[in-house]
């Protein structure tokens, strides 16, 4: 990420529209910019390659963790789903797993608390902005990851003691709909996170909203920051090999001041472009762009 001068930037306008208008806009586009139904998959269901443009869809569609047979026949079992919320009615195949649990994916979340510390410890009250939000997008890399964590068991927990001197726990809390508590400390934060998420199968592809609730509390000020992400577009989950992407706006405000920063994660669109960038600004309480914020998520 490469925070700028506002004073060396032409624009001064945020990222435009808010996040629930970002999930209505993106995903509406995301179709035509780097997607191609094919022949050689049930009518309807879309094949996206994002190294690549419509041409290499029908290539791309033969490809994948399935053998012919296997994806054929899951097909067969999943359709029944279109249009519906899977985040705990569907039986997955072990093939899509990897072998930890929700509860140590979170875990991960906390690589890089040490751009939380340097929020907590700087004196400009954007930094601190510039700095936190860094911490949210570095969770999103790692999660290009497209194996599926198991779901913990009701009351499962996971800790990680004495990480660079922050301690981690994480509690699965419900089971139906699945849902997890994870809480971190050291010196300088208290991280809180609720995760929970909402799903919509399209066939070949799922968008995932994050409804849970983040906030991290800076110890030094005690201000307190609060996160709203962007959602989440799974792309070729039977035909095709498996990739994530994160379109839209994540805002994190501080609760304390009014501040706030707006990113904006641009969509992929033909041959890679615009994967992984992400940017925009951090605003004053009165709406008025301090930084910019720009860079990509590799």
């Amino acid at each position: 990420m490469a925070p700028m001068d506002p004073k060396q930037t032409t624009s001064s306008s945020s990222s435009g529209g808010g996040f629930f208008a970002s999930i209505a806009s993106t995903f509406s586009n995301f179709g035509t910019s780097a997607s191609k139904s094919v022949n050689d998959t049930p009518e309807g269901l879309e094949v996206v390659n994002p190294e690549g443009g419509t041409e290499d869809a029908e290539e791309e569609a033969k490809k994948g963790r399935w053998k012919d047979e296997e994806r054929d026949s899951y097909w067969k079992m999943m359709q029944k789903y279109v249009g519906s919320d899977i985040t705990s009615m569907v039986t997955l195949p072990v093939i899509v797993f990897e072998p930890m649990t929700m509860l140590q994916r979170m875990a991960e979340l906390m690589e890089y608390s040490y751009l939380l510390d340097m929020a907590d410890e700087t004196d400009d009250p954007y930094m601190r902005l510039v700095y936190a939000s860094s911490f949210f997008i570095s969770v999103y890399y790692a999660y290009q990851r497209t194996w599926k964590p198991f779901n913990p068991i009701l009351g499962e927990t996971y800790e990680m003691a004495n990480h660079g001197g922050m301690s981690f726990i994480a509690e699965q809390v419900c089971h139906h709909p699945p849902m997890s508590a994870g809480h971190a400390e050291n010196e300088h934060f208290i991280y809180d996170i609720t995760s929970k998420l909402k799903t919509k199968f399209l066939g070949n592809s799922a968008d995932v909203y994050p409804v849970g609730r983040t906030r991290v509390t800076l110890k030094r000020d005690g201000v307190t920051l609060d996160l709203v992400p962007p959602p989440t577009k799974i792309s070729n989950l039977i035909f095709g090999r498996t990739w994530i992407d994160s379109p839209g706006d994540m805002v994190l405000t501080n609760l304390t001041t009014g501040d706030k920063v707006v990113l904006y994660f641009q969509p992929c669109g033909w041959f890679g472009a615009g994967r992984y960038e992400v940017d925009g600004y951090v605003y004053n309480s009165s709406e008025e762009p301090k930084i910019l914020i720009t860079g990509k998520m590799e």
